[in-house]
């Protein structure tokens, strides 16, 4: 059974029963069913925006965002006989239940248990080996946004979607220099998708990109909690609301430089506000010069692109999606800016 509500209505519903073992949801108004608590509610206190109350267990779901948006992982390095450097990774899939928002537990499939999975980090000209084993219930695969042989692609018809409980190597060299993502594309490919099979993939170029002070990765997605192919919530890094309830610290004048990847599955377009500033935009980091100098940006689903910014004063100032609907639904965040 599944209840017809709109993502509206999950601004105003008041209590979650969560049925069986395949996690589907049931949401029902709070209206005299008092036999289970309020565990999900919204609430606007002093912020702009809606966000729920309380705070998910980070501990429990074994990632935490605050983390993961600084977390960049290069790999075991080596050197081959060539003088390239081969760079080695250990990627896993496990179902894991997440907790997406204060009391609503959802059944994801997961990269090394964690959404998004790791940010593989490399430099152009590397050769990249990912030793991938599948342990989940289901085919998985890695599909990754870059140029390589078919034999690596990692969609239906090659060696590389996998059973449950088998391996398989992939090794290509890593071009063209950009920001990418690599994605689960087994089938039904919109599912594997959205219940969190995904990652970005960064392949910085030979001679490197202007200096900055700090760098952040940021993955838009979002959550159809109820499986009916339409979002319930959203969010960067997969928790909804996480940066507004722990905003990330940068300092005034520092230059700031989002690894931005949308994602988003069930909706057509997402976008990144930035305010009280501009940023230089490069999309899909593969020019070293930037497209324009803007406050809002527009990605469709594995679209991706580089922002680069600084604050010249002090405070808090939000980041989130210009789509109201989205920024009420957790995908909303504040960077807090000291001197």
């Amino acid at each position: 059974m599944k209840a017809s509500l709109s993502r509206r209505d999950f601004l105003q519903a008041g209590v979650l029963t969560l049925l069986g073992t395949a996690g589907a949801a049931v949401i029902h108004r709070a209206s005299g069913e008092a036999q289970a608590p309020p565990v999900h509610q919204m609430d606007h206190g002093d912020s702009a925006m809606a966000m729920a109350v309380g705070e998910v267990d980070h501990t429990k779901n074994g990632f935490n965002p605050t983390d993961i948006v600084a977390d960049f992982d290069y790999g075991k390095a080596s050197t081959l006989e060539n003088g390239q450097t081969l760079r080695e990774y250990n990627i896993y899939t496990i179902n894991k239940d997440i907790e997406v928002v204060p009391g609503i537990v959802y059944p994801a499939w997961t990269y090394n248990g964690r959404i998004p999975g790791p940010t593989i980090r490399c430099t152009e000209g590397d050769l990249i080996r990912i030793h991938f084993r599948n342990g989940s219930s289901h085919p998985h695969s890695m599909h990754f946004h870059g140029i390589h042989t078919a034999q690596m692609d990692g969609v239906p018809g090659t060696p590389g979607v996998i059973n449950p409980g088998e391996s398989f190597t992939y090794e290509f060299e890593a071009k063209p220099f950009g920001l990418h993502l690599y994605h689960c594309h087994a089938a039904p490919l919109a599912r594997h998708i959205a219940k969190g099979l995904y990652g970005a993939f960064i392949i910085d170029p030979k001679e490197g990109r202007s200096t900055v002070d700090r760098e952040f990765v940021m993955v838009m997605s979002g959550f159809d909690i109820d499986f009916d192919d339409e979002n319930d919530f959203y969010a960067v890094n997969a928790i909804p609301f996480h940066y507004q309830l722990h905003p990330i610290q940068i300092k005034v004048g520092e230059k700031v430089r989002i690894y931005l990847v949308n994602i988003l599955e069930f909706d057509l377009i997402n976008s990144f506000h930035l305010h009280a500033n501009f940023f230089h935009y490069y999309p899909t980091g593969t020019s070293l010069t930037p497209s324009e100098y803007t406050d809002i940006i527009m990605q469709t689903q594995a679209q991706r692109g580089i922002l680069e910014f600084s604050y010249k004063y002090p405070g808090s100032y939000m980041f989130h999606a210009h789509n109201t609907e989205f920024a009420e639904l957790g995908w909303t965040g504040n960077f807090e800016v000291v001197s």
